[in-house]
């Protein structure tokens, strides 16, 4: 008699269930926004609403979808981890470009984390940690940089023509501590430098470290060796020839004979060389 009641209980907890997803979020937030405002308000609105353009034109060409835009801050979510990182490349190459252009005494500066996480679905609208890591992320980056987490970086580091800088385990405001990874760009970080260089470990992708030469220094062989590549090869050849004469009579014989044979050889030699380098007749006599 009960049961139809189950049902509806049953029923009630599958609608309100959570519904969540694993995705790529991009926090991008204005550095210093506040003393930009103070300096000029209707000039900051104006360029804040500018680059908001281009960031959202961005975000769609990469296939991403805009979640939020509340204060000075920008939320974004991908599909695909790469192209998220990519659109955060060219979201501060192209806020340089309009900088360089309008050439402003206060130029405005984004600061960009992405994470890749498990979020809360609302509507439109997502929660969690997923979204949370990503702002804590931002606040880690350069003014124009880019800063990752391991997740993400596991999936691009191999991907993508960027460097990374290891930043380790920040401390992070209601967040457990996580590695996290700093763009660099043409073996320079995506925004100026800000953390000191004993605190991150560069990880190169595009060669490897390098190696110490353990190597002696070169023996007498090998200088004699390379002696010898430099002579013509007959003399060469008369040299090496002769001194395994003057071995063999050193070892094997308390009387001299060698000097006989290599003033031969020698001889020989310099002869060749003489008449080698004399000009051939061109076949007429004279008369």
């Amino acid at each position: 008699m009960h049961l139809p009641v189950m049902q509806a209980s049953i029923a009630t907890m599958t609608d309100d269930k959570v519904k969540r997803r694993l995705t790529t979020v991009l926090c991008a937030d204005v550095y210093g926004y506040s003393r930009l405002m103070e300096a000029d308000e209707t000039g900051t609105l104006e360029t804040l609403r500018r680059y908001r353009t281009a960031i959202a034109r961005l975000v769609e060409r990469h296939d991403g979808r805009i979640v939020n835009t509340w204060g000075d801050a920008v939320i974004a979510e991908f599909a695909s981890v790469v192209e998220a990182v990519q659109c955060a490349v060219e979201i501060q190459q192209e806020i340089s470009n309009q900088d360089s252009d309008a050439s402003q005494a206060n130029p405005m500066r984004f600061r960009i984390g992405i994470n890749l996480g498990d979020v809360m679905v609302d509507g439109s609208d997502i929660y969690g940690d997923g979204v949370n890591i990503a702002s804590r992320l931002q606040e880690l980056a350069d003014p124009g940089g880019v800063v990752i987490s391991s997740s993400v970086y596991d999936q691009v580091h191999n991907k993508l023509s960027v460097g990374f800088d290891c930043l380790g385990q920040r401390p992070m405001k209601n967040i457990a501590p996580l590695t996290s990874y700093r763009l660099t760009l043409g073996g320079q970080a995506a925004g100026p430098g800000s953390f000191p260089i004993e605190e991150s470990a560069t990880l190169s992708e595009s060669a490897p470290a390098p190696r110490m030469d353990r190597r002696a220094p070169s023996s007498v062989t090998n200088v004699v060796s390379e002696w010898l590549t430099k002579l013509p090869r007959p003399v060469a050849a008369a040299l090496t020839v002769s001194a395994f004469l003057i071995v063999i009579n050193l070892f094997t014989s308390n009387k001299i004979w060698f000097h006989w044979p290599v003033a031969a050889i020698l001889f020989g030699v310099v002869m060749r060389m003489v008449l080698g380098n004399r000009p051939e007749s061109d076949g007429r006599s004279e008369r």
